[in-house]
C-alpha cells in the first residue's frame, strides 16, 4: 500500500511538472519578444581589480571552448571604480570580440537598444 502512495506522488508531481514546463514554454512564445540571437551578461563591477580578469578569463574560456554556445556578448559596465578595474577589463576587451567595457550609464543605452530589437 505504501508503494502504491508513493508511486501516486511520484508520478502526480512528474506531471505537474510537465504541464508547468509546457505552460513556460508557451507563455514565453506568447508573451515575450524571444529571440534566439544569443545571451547577454551584464557584469556590474566596482573595485575588483584583483578579481575581475580571472572573472572574465573563465567565462570566455566557457564561450570559446563551446560550453556557452549561446552567449554572444559580455558587457562590463564600471560603476566608478577607483582602482584599475575598468583599465583591465578594457585590456581584455582588445583581446575578445565578445567583452565591451563601458559605464553604468552607457549600459543602460546599450540594455535599451537590445530591447528595441
Amino acid at each position: 500500500m505504501l508503494e502504491f502512495v508513493l508511486n501516486t506522488v511520484f508520478w502526480t508531481l512528474a506531471i505537474y511538472g510537465f504541464f508547468e514546463v509546457v505552460k513556460s514554454v508557451i507563455y514565453i512564445g506568447t508573451y515575450t519578444k524571444f529571440r534566439s540571437d544569443g545571451i547577454y551578461v551584464i557584469i556590474a563591477v566596482k573595485n575588483q581589480e584583483e578579481k575581475i580578469e580571472g572573472f572574465l578569463r573563465s567565462i570566455i574560456f566557457k564561450i570559446l571552448y563551446g560550453r556557452e554556445e549561446y552567449l554572444k556578448n559580455i558587457v562590463v559596465a564600471d560603476l566608478q571604480s577607483s582602482d584599475n578595474t575598468k583599465e583591465i577589463a578594457k585590456k581584455l576587451s582588445k583581446d575578445y570580440d565578445v567583452l565591451k567595457v563601458t559605464s553604468w550609464k552607457d549600459c543602460k543605452q546599450i540594455i535599451d537598444s537590445v530591447d528595441e530589437n
